[in-house]
């Protein structure tokens, strides 16, 4: 047992590596660990992916994930400009019968990291809020991030609920078509 207990510690050590994010999941070190356990080594280093945010459950009915590129030669400052307009454009009443309760901007780093994440608001009013949620509005979040190259990778998501019945794809779709018509690959 003792000599378990020794391994397991020695794989926790070992499981910081030159790829280690502040954003490693539990699930993620007790995979490292189990791997370093079962096959006697110290630490079994991923490499992030250049996508940081994640992707959506399987089979998720209340999940988009996509991504919008820029027009080549777009620096990053300028797609973070472009974005910021796009997602400001967004109507606080809501569009084709999503989010008429309004959003707001939860978190913006664009202009350093490159991230944001908005909350957007259902009107509350319809029969599902009414039955399903105490008669509050439903939140959705919508995350974006930068890259380097102007890349932004998106992830728009319900909080609660298997189904969106199709508004986080409402949204990303109106969004993206604010920069598809600057340019940008949607």
């Amino acid at each position: 047992m003792k000599l378990l207990n020794i391994v397991t510690l020695i794989c926790i050590a070992g499981s910081t590596s030159a790829y280690s994010t502040s954003t490693s999941s539990r699930r993620e070190l007790m995979s490292n660990v189990a791997k370093g356990a079962l096959f006697g080594i110290g630490s079994v280093a991923i490499a992030p992916s250049a996508e940081a945010l994640e992707v959506c459950p399987p089979k998720a009915n209340n999940c988009v994930r996509t991504a919008w590129t820029p027009p080549a030669g777009t620096s990053k400052t300028d797609a973070v400009s472009t974005l910021r307009d796009a997602l400001n454009a967004y109507p606080q009443e809501g569009q084709d019968n999503v989010d008429g309760g309004g959003w707001v901007i939860a978190e913006d780093d664009l202009a350093g990291s490159g991230a944001a994440r908005l909350e957007y608001k259902s009107s509350g009013k319809g029969n599902f809020a009414k039955f399903f949620n105490g008669g509050k509005a439903f939140v959705d979040d919508l995350k974006v991030e930068v890259g380097a190259d102007g890349t932004v990778q998106v992830k728009s998501q319900s909080r609660v609920g298997d189904s969106d019945f199709g508004v986080n794809l409402k949204r990303t779709d109106y969004i993206g078509s604010t920069l598809k018509a600057k340019g940008w690959s949607i």
